[in-house]
């Protein structure tokens, strides 16, 4: 256990991902850390109770981190939204592939910095990614920025994240968020962990052109590994021409 910064604690811990290499991986050392002094995340929308979410990681994140492992690396462009600790990015960074990491909460930028260098990797692309009632931006869109508010340049060919359904979004704001930054023709993976926000999900990504596909990742628990319930949610869309 280390002292990283004055009010919360960190641990560091091998992490094992199926198929890679292991990672070193810096996390908070539970869910009571809090340290918001400017109140930089309160401003955000992040309260003191789900402060410390984004500094943990979570059985969903490990599976994401599992089929990353499994995907050919290719030329493509890849986004991780609400990355918290960024697990699925940084085994798709150290394979090789142009991935970008983003997440709303203040912190997530320096652990994942502090993530690559443990495991000696290069300094992987990270920017501000913000979604909901918090946005600010004048003309309404959401909200991808790089560092000190430098705007993100080109489309993505796969968006992935995991446990991102985690509260209702009747207006649609995850799915708009997506479609700003998704390719013409392009793939969003979801590992969802049964938050029962998915039909309307669905509904909004059919909208924007997605036809969806669900896999059911149930597993009972066996040697050594905690049972798990959620589905892997897979969007594809298909745009030729001026169609």
């Amino acid at each position: 256990m280390n002292p990283s910064s004055p009010g919360y604690l960190t641990k560091q811990e091998s992490i094992a991902v199926l198929g890679v290499d292991d990672l070193l991986i810096r996390s908070l050392l539970d869910k009571q850390q809090f340290h918001d002094p400017l109140d930089e995340a309160l401003n955000l929308g992040i309260s003191s109770a789900t402060w410390p979410l984004f500094g943990l990681l979570w059985p969903s994140g490990m599976r994401l981190a599992e089929r990353m492992a499994r995907r050919p690396v290719t030329g493509e462009r890849i986004l991780e939204i609400g990355c918290g600790l960024g697990l699925a990015s940084l085994v798709a960074h150290r394979r090789g592939a142009q991935v970008t990491a983003s997440d709303c909460h203040p912190l997530a930028h320096a652990f994942l910095d502090e993530n690559t260098r443990l495991n000696g990797l290069t300094p992987m692309p990270y920017c501000h990614g913000l979604w909901g009632t918090a946005v600010a931006r004048e003309d309404g869109l959401p909200v991808l920025t790089r560092p000190h508010d430098a705007p993100l340049s080109g489309l993505f060919d796969l968006i992935v994240g995991s446990d991102i359904l985690y509260e209702r979004d009747d207006a649609g704001t995850l799915a708009q968020f997506i479609g700003e930054h998704a390719a013409r023709t392009s793939e969003v993976w979801v590992i969802d962990p049964n938050r029962g926000n998915r039909a309307t999900f669905h509904k909004h990504m059919a909208q924007l052109g997605f036809a969806m596909h669900e896999q059911v990742l149930d597993q009972t628990a066996h040697d050594g590994l905690d049972a798990y319930k959620g589905r892997m949610l897979t969007y594809t869309r298909q745009r030729h021409g001026n169609a």
